[in-house]
């Protein structure tokens, strides 16, 4: 079972609910105890795909699919602020699960995406029979290799999508 909530460093990983996904931005800093910026939602995190995680969700299809919201909660920082997303789903690969995520342009080249990343691939290596765990990005998004390579993942040929590159991770000690 995944966690509702995981701490890093700096960061406040709230899994987003339907309440939380349909939420406008009032509500969603009332539900999230966070300011939500002005250019909220970030970066391919459009309507469309907000609709497939509601659906995803409500419809608990996916025994791996979570969404985590990323509010920075840093004591050096004055304000708990929404910064970014990222999450977990199922993939049509044995032993394996994606990864996705995003962070605001304002909150870009930080290490929120890295210190996230971390701690959700550690939650994903906790499910039983995840072995291995499969990012897909463009190749353009530079920022987005370097948090999977900080990470661990390595370059594994063409993505799904048109245009997009794929990065896997294999659970330490599992000769995966």
């Amino acid at each position: 079972m995944m966690p509702r909530r995981i701490r890093t460093e700096r960061l406040d990983l709230v899994a987003a609910t339907t309440e939380i996904l349909e939420a406008d931005r009032q509500t969603l800093a009332r539900l999230l105890d966070a300011a939500v910026p002005g250019s909220w939602p970030p970066p391919l995190l459009d309507d469309a795909i907000i609709a497939e995680f509601i659906r995803m969700t409500a419809e608990k299809t996916d025994p791996c699919f979570v969404t985590w919201y990323w509010v920075r909660d840093d004591p050096a920082e004055s304000e708990r602020v929404l910064v970014g997303t990222g999450g977990l789903a199922s993939s049509p690969f044995p032993d394996t699960v994606f990864i996705g995520y995003s962070v605001l342009e304002e909150f870009q080249c930080r290490g929120y995406a890295t210190e996230a990343v971390r701690q959700i691939v550690a939650a994903a290596f906790s499910l039983p029979g995840v072995r291995r765990v499969m990012a897909t990005t463009y190749p353009e998004l530079v920022g987005s290799i370097r948090v999977l390579a900080k990470n661990g993942f390595v370059h594994a040929g063409e993505g799904f999508e048109k245009g997009t590159i794929a990065y896997v991770l294999k659970k330490p000690g599992t000769g995966a």
